[in-house]
């Protein structure tokens, strides 16, 4: 057996946990799997898996050997599509991630008219309030709201948003309309627990009010709604009322308050080569998010 399908196999076997698991996965099968790895063991003159009567586990060595197989398998799966794809038509499967209202509003378009150009690609779209690490769940591309940390994804950055202090008219011809942040313990406060949530509301020159919330929800999209209704004064990001300030739903409080504006970024997973599929997608994604004048 070839050295590149002993890897396959070992990698196969060590991210499924056994060898009838991983040579299913494979196509082949389990005697055919054992001995690829006793094979690559042998050669190699070191123990990779230990064996017991349930599961396999990945020696040090073994976990060492694994990272850099899938490192080198990635590498050939990559300079394959680099190579297929400079005349070829993009295809294959697709993970990508986003907040969930900037999915929602600006992404779900962008993968519909991707999968609309190419319909020998798949995607699955994962939108959560919540900073996903690409590699270890598996992601293409991400989209992320917010500074980045330092990594080996590479990012392109699109747009910003600021956070904003809201609420409908109904509310504030009700209840007064605040001048000031430190007017807020005097009302009534909605907050989310979505993308970096706090009870405590910084705005510029270091001024930070904590609020106690009367409501608090899971999601801004269920905050925003809540607001809408007239039930108090929320915060968010301004992308994601900008349709519900132009119907004159929602109106901002104090902007001259508001620190300053947060980055958007592309993220996706840097390599030797670019993926055929991957570069259609951030190209599309690019071109369109830079498009959109509440991002700008």
């Amino acid at each position: 057996m070839d050295r590149y399908t002993e890897l396959q196999v070992f990698v196969s076997v060590a991210e499924c946990e056994g060898f009838a698991a991983g040579a299913r996965k494979l196509g082949i099968s389990p005697p055919v799997a054992t001995r690829a790895v006793a094979d690559l063991e042998a050669r190699l003159g070191i123990k990779l898996l230990t064996r017991s009567t349930r599961h396999v586990r990945l020696t040090d060595a073994g976990k060492r050997y694994w990272d850099d197989a899938k490192r080198i398998l990635l590498e050939i799966a990559e300079a394959d599509e680099a190579a297929t794809g400079i005349n070829g038509e993009p295809s294959g499967h697709l993970a990508v991630t986003a907040p969930v209202l900037f999915g929602k509003m600006f992404v779900l378009p962008g993968v519909i008219d991707f999968l609309n150009r190419y319909p020998r690609m798949e995607v699955n779209a994962l939108f959560l309030d919540r900073v996903v690490n690409l590699l270890e769940e598996g992601l293409d591309v991400g989209i992320r709201i917010g500074e980045l940390a330092d990594s080996s994804m590479r990012a392109i950055r699109v747009g910003s948003v600021q956070r904003v202090v809201c609420a409908s008219p109904d509310y504030l011809a009700h209840m007064g309309t605040p001048q000031h942040p430190n007017e807020l313990p005097q009302h009534t406060i909605i907050t989310a627990n979505g993308l970096n949530a706090s009870t405590d509301w910084k705005f510029n020159d270091g001024f930070n009010i904590r609020v106690k919330p009367r409501l608090s929800f899971a999601t801004n999209d269920a905050a925003m709604e809540a607001a809408i209704a007239g039930f108090g004064i929320t915060r968010l990001l301004s992308y994601q009322i900008a349709p519900q300030l132009t119907a004159g739903r929602l109106r901002i409080l104090f902007p001259e308050f508001e620190k300053n504006k947060i980055p958007i970024h592309v993220v996706h997973r840097e390599g030797r080569y670019a993926s055929a599929k991957i570069r259609s997608f951030v190209d599309l994604m690019v071109e369109r998010l830079r498009a959109e004048k509440a991002l700008n």
